[in-house]
């Protein structure tokens, strides 16, 4: 089955309406890797033209987006959480590797957190990974990489503080 930007979102929304928590999210992870596989799909919502982040839906009810993520080249990221949120990143073409971090100190006054790396694994086509509040990671890619992710309430609105990585 192929999907439509407006069937994804209502779909999201549905499972999310029913079922906020982690177990919502799961199902959502599950539909993320379903519209992964749908080739119109992506070349429809994450064509050249996109740029690094697009909000490609928010819903206005529930505060969640869908966004769309084009890089032409390679991207390495700091340590970061999403806050009071969560995300899922879902890969669509190329490969993100990824790695999850323990917290060594929190931000504080203007200092930033200090956080441990203690897994790596990558991303590959049609895989969805979620990340719960609080879950520090980081994304690096070494080449170009098209992906969609959910943030559990768009990002752009969110203070959030920086982390380093240390050994």
């Amino acid at each position: 089955m192929g999907y439509s930007l407006d069937q994804f979102s209502a779909e999201s929304h549905r499972i999310l309406k029913q079922d906020p928590g982690v177990e919502g999210r799961i199902k959502i992870c599950a539909l993320v890797q379903e519209v992964l596989k749908d080739d119109n799909f992506i070349k429809v919502n994450l064509g050249d033209e996109v740029p690094e982040r697009k909000v490609l839906y928010e819903d206005p009810e529930l505060g969640f987006c869908i966004l769309g993520h084009v890089y032409h080249g390679a991207k390495d990221s700091n340590p970061h959480d999403h806050g009071p949120a969560w995300a899922i990143y879902g890969q669509a073409r190329g490969e993100t590797v990824m790695t999850d971090y323990e917290p060594v100190a929190r931000p504080d006054e203007g200092k930033p957190g200090k956080a441990r790396p203690i897994k790596d694994y990558t991303l590959t086509p049609g895989m969805a990974y979620l990340y719960n509040e609080g879950d520090l990671h980081s994304p690096r890619r070494d080449g170009p990489t098209r992906l969609i992710r959910i943030e559990g309430k768009n990002m752009e609105k969110v203070k959030r503080y920086p982390y380093e990585r240390v050994a």
